[in-house]
């Protein structure tokens, strides 16, 4: 596939899925809370069926109406919905556990594993700051009360100030979505931390 889009596919829903449940889990909520944020992650993206503008609120839909015909009960699809419609960073924002858990996850899988164009001539700002990811860790803290997101960027391809250009939004939105939790967000690229 070689449409320049960021990949939205198995790849990364199961990286999110996997991610969003381990923050909870970590931070000692339920286990079945922790399976909801799972089940959010893997179903955050589904809205990018219908197009990729709006696609949070899209997807809430659509999510909600596979869990409804599964039979889950009201109030857990519900809590699903919400967090997939609010997980983007143009229209949302963290407004319960599970949906900070799915915002953290979904925000930190910036990798070049995430570019789909391969024509490096071609790559347009997004393409060359997800490209430039060599290594993208998430870890929870605990103890600490803190999530860090510690990336490796090429400074060859890309500048760090370049990352800030286009991930300022997702930045500020991972650092209110980790309040919510009651944790402190940092941001650590190539080794100092930034936020």
């Amino acid at each position: 596939m070689d449409s320049g889009y960021t990949e939205h596919s198995h790849r990364h829903i199961s990286i999110v899925s996997k991610r969003a449940g381990d923050i909870l889990q970590e931070l000692g909520y339920p286990e079945r809370t922790v399976e909801l944020a799972r089940i959010a992650g893997y179903l955050h993206d589904i809205g990018n069926c219908v197009n990729r503008t709006d696609h949070a609120h899209s997807g809430a839909i659509i999510a909600y109406n596979i869990l409804k015909d599964m039979g889950m009960e009201v109030n857990e699809r519900t809590e699903i919905m919400m967090a997939i419609g609010n997980h983007d960073e143009n229209t949302g924002t963290a407004v319960s556990d599970i949906s900070a858990a799915l915002i953290l996850a979904d925000k930190s899988d910036v990798h070049r594993d995430r570019v789909t164009n391969t024509n490096l001539s071609t790559f347009d700002i997004h393409d060359r700051v997800n490209y430039a990811v060599t290594n993208a860790e998430l870890k929870i803290d605990s103890k600490e009360r803190k999530i860090i997101l510690n990336l490796t960027i090429d400074t060859k391809l890309c500048p760090v100030l370049d990352y800030f250009e286009i991930f300022m939004d997702r930045t500020m939105m991972s650092k209110y979505a980790a309040k919510y939790l009651k944790i402190w967000f940092e941001l650590v690229i190539n080794g100092t931390k930034l936020l």
